[in-house]
């Protein structure tokens, strides 16, 4: 299913956060949303899951607009993992991805819904876990998690934000391997916020870098990892190399901050 983003502004009573985003990522593709803090990227996440409602402008689900579809049939075709958080609620692993489910049943959980959820273990590699609570597992774990959950919802859009944050090298990987996977397998449709732009550059097809709340770049990660943009968005000065994995981000130094000279 194919997404668009028209005009797209927000506010909050203190601030404005977006201004006239225009973009469209198509069936099957990996999409990233990079940019420093403050720059949207959270905030127009939420606007396509329509937990927040934007001032302007309107999103488009295959030419439908997502305002006017009502919430059980969004979460059919919309599913969204928020940030990591340290505070989780009492359920266990089986439980927390059963939950994803809850658009889909009626009168109880069919054998259907059962064979759904054990493929959303089986593809995450938690079925060790299932029976464990989440304020026993580790951050790496809890995001496996909430990956099988929104699975086991069966979207057709996967919009992720900041799947790695505060996850160790190891389980950075394994998780953006799990959403490559993922689409590689369904053909479907994911949208992910990141920090790092090594880890968007090597996992994604094309990336829109934000900066203060509007598009300054968009396109496949060549195009948009560039030492110039690094150097207007971010305020950094790098050197971007060309690995087997894409451009690769070496940060130097603070725009602006002396060249430290050897003796």
């Amino acid at each position: 299913m194919k997404i668009m983003l028209k005009d797209i502004c927000f506010s909050y009573p203190s601030h404005d956060v977006l201004d006239e985003v225009t973009m469209e990522v198509a069936e099957g593709e990996i999409l990233s949303i990079v940019g420093p803090n403050g720059s949207g990227k959270s905030t127009l996440l939420k606007c396509m899951a329509r937990i927040l409602k934007p001032k302007n402008g309107a999103v488009f689900l295959d030419g439908k607009q997502a305002a006017k579809i009502n919430t059980l049939a969004l979460a059919k075709i919309l599913g969204y993992v928020p940030q990591a958080s340290a505070d989780v609620f009492q359920a266990t692993v089986l439980e927390t991805i059963l939950m994803g489910r809850k658009p889909h049943l009626k009168w109880g959980v069919s054998s259907n819904d059962i064979d759904i959820i054990a493929r959303a273990i089986q593809f995450t590699g938690i079925a060790d876990l299932a029976e464990r609570r989440l304020d026993q597992l580790s951050g790496g774990q809890k995001q496996k998690v909430f990956i099988a959950r929104v699975l086991a919802q069966e979207p057709e859009i996967f919009l992720f934000d900041e799947p790695t944050s505060s996850l160790d090298i190891r389980h950075q990987l394994e998780v953006l391997e799990t959403v490559r996977q993922l689409v590689k397998h369904s053909k479907r449709t994911v949208i992910m916020v990141l920090h790092d732009l090594n880890l968007a550059s090597r996992f994604s097809d094309k990336i829109v870098m934000l900066k203060n709340g509007r598009i300054f770049a968009s396109g496949d990660p060549e195009a948009i990892i560039t030492e110039e943009n690094i150097s207007s968005v971010f305020g950094v000065v790098a050197s971007v190399v060309e690995s087997t994995c894409g451009p690769y981000v070496i940060p130097l130094r603070p725009v602006g901050e002396p060249v430290e000279v050897a003796k």
